[in-house]
């Protein structure tokens, strides 16, 4: 059809195109995984392939669906916010940015007193840093061995080597990093007094959830104020009621310079993040409002879906059934555990935050496949793949979390066997979750057509028409060429 946005007619020919024009690494290494996954359907906790297979989500993507996929309540309010905003112009006040600002800071650790937008959290780390130097007027930044806090410019300097040094973005002179609940050598590396901040994860998600030490974080921010130094709190996956609280940060004692917050803020309706900061710490603002400007940090639209998702997050019936929910999977796993304890080792877990612990270096991987092949999604752990996270949503239901254990059990117990059987692959076929090259293709199903308006395309006919009416040549033309 003309106009048609969409032209793929199989899965096999969907993978193929994103190999050559999308990422060719990710696209190769998940499907030589066995999880060639591409999400099609998705509502509430449940996503389906394109080609149809269902899947339990458990992974959130880092905690950005907390109140499920395309909640009812924010796809209602971002759709009414399309019938009258759009991303809005970000060197003016607005409504939208205005009225999230405000609500931010009344949910906000105290000291909070300022908000600014980014459009991912890469970035409003990046802002986060950025206010710390100018705040103390010093470069050095410390953050923790394994660290993650995203790949933009600065962010990607705090997080662990591998993505640093790939993009030659590893500065051992302005970035330093220290061993998590290492209290002394934090010590030594504030004691120069020449560092700007300390940006930790209150529980660093992509190193597998390796819990604080009881008052650790707590040690940290004295630190920092002993030193001067500002204190960033990274809750971009432990925030919004992750832990039980609605700021993972203020079950330590902890207030923090800086609050990043992203990823479930719009319940992942909508691009945005924000960076919640004290008065010192938006000293910028005041001196140079302009000094950082995001086109599409703040988008009005955005906004309104994140107020909403606030809204529902911080209602009191959510927060007890995020207790609720931790209690349920704690004593699941518990009996899991017990079932298999030369096997699975471990839990961290604070409130909805959870990290498996599995007896091999990469035993979260074969748990992964497993889960797949049942019918559950969740992730390993990139920086330590023995660990895998396991997050439960807001609102899940007890039906959906009971099956959601039950295929929890018996895919531990079938890694078990794939990783004692010491092989690379499951002893257990998955063939069924594998897409062979040129063989077996599978339709994509229910994926919508997106056609083009015709009344559209005839109004822009006589558009162009007046304007070749006018006389006017199309560019490129010397007199308009720049």
């Amino acid at each position: 059809m003309a106009g048609e946005l969409i032209g793929f007619t199989s899965k096999q020919e969907l993978l193929a195109k994103a190999e050559r024009f999308w990422n060719p690494g990710k696209t190769r290494f998940w499907t030589q995984s066995g999880v060639p996954l591409v999400i099609g359907r998705r509502e509430g906790y449940v996503i389906h392939d394109i080609g149809g297979k269902r899947l339990i989500d458990m992974h959130l993507n880092g905690g950005t669906y907390n109140l499920g996929h395309r909640n009812p309540e924010i796809v209602a309010a971002l759709t009414r916010a399309m019938g009258y905003f759009d991303i809005g112009n970000h060197h003016f006040p607005s409504v939208a940015r205005t009225a999230l600002a405000e609500a931010l800071v009344a949910t906000a650790p105290d000291g909070i007193a300022k908000v600014m937008y980014a459009s991912g959290g890469g970035e409003a780390i990046d802002l986060a840093l950025k206010s710390a130097r100018y705040a103390t007027g010093r470069r050095r930044v410390v953050s923790i061995a394994k660290a993650y806090h995203g790949h933009t410019g600065l962010a990607v300097a705090t997080g662990d080597e591998r993505f640093a040094r790939l993009f030659l973005a590893d500065r051992p002179d302005e970035f330093s990093h220290v061993p998590f609940n290492d209290l002394d050598a934090m010590e030594r590396a504030l004691a120069p007094g020449d560092v700007a901040a300390v940006i930790m994860e209150t529980i660093p998600a992509t190193y597998g959830f390796p819990l604080p030490a009881p008052g650790y974080l707590r040690a940290v921010k004295d630190l920092c104020e002993r030193h001067s130094t500002l204190y960033i709190a990274d809750e971009v996956q432990t925030g919004l009621m992750r832990t039980g609280e609605l700021w993972g940060i203020t079950k330590h004692g902890v207030a923090p310079d800086l609050l990043v917050t992203g990823k479930g803020l719009s319940g992942g309706m909508y691009p945005i993040a924000a960076v919640l900061a004290t008065e010192q710490a938006a000293a910028w603002m005041e001196a140079d409002g302009f000094a950082h400007m995001s086109t599409f940090g703040g988008a009005e639209a955005g906004c309104i879906a994140a107020l909403r998702g606030l809204e529902i997050t911080t209602r009191p019936e959510v927060r007890s059934m995020s207790h609720h929910i931790a209690a349920f999977f704690t004593q699941g796993l518990d009996r899991i555990q017990a079932k298999y304890p030369d096997w699975f080792t471990g839990v961290r877990q604070d409130g909805l935050v959870m990290g498996l612990e599995f007896a091999h270096p990469e035993g979260a991987t074969f748990v992964m496949r497993r889960l797949y092949s049942r019918g559950v999604w969740a992730i390993f752990s990139t920086l330590d793949p023995h660990v895998l996270q396991y997050k439960p949503g807001l609102l899940l239901d007890p039906a959906l979390g009971a099956q959601i254990l039950e295929i929890t059990e018996s895919a531990i117990g079938e890694a078990r066997e794939d990783a004692f059987a010491e092989r690379g692959a499951p002893s257990r076929a998955l063939a069924d979750d594998v897409i062979p090259a040129g063989a077996g293709d599978v339709p994509l199903g229910d994926l919508p057509s997106f056609p083009a308006d015709p009344a559209a395309r005839s109004l822009l006919a006589e558009q162009l028409g007046a304007w070749a009416a006018s006389g006017e040549p199309p560019y490129p033309h010397p007199s308009n060429a720049r």
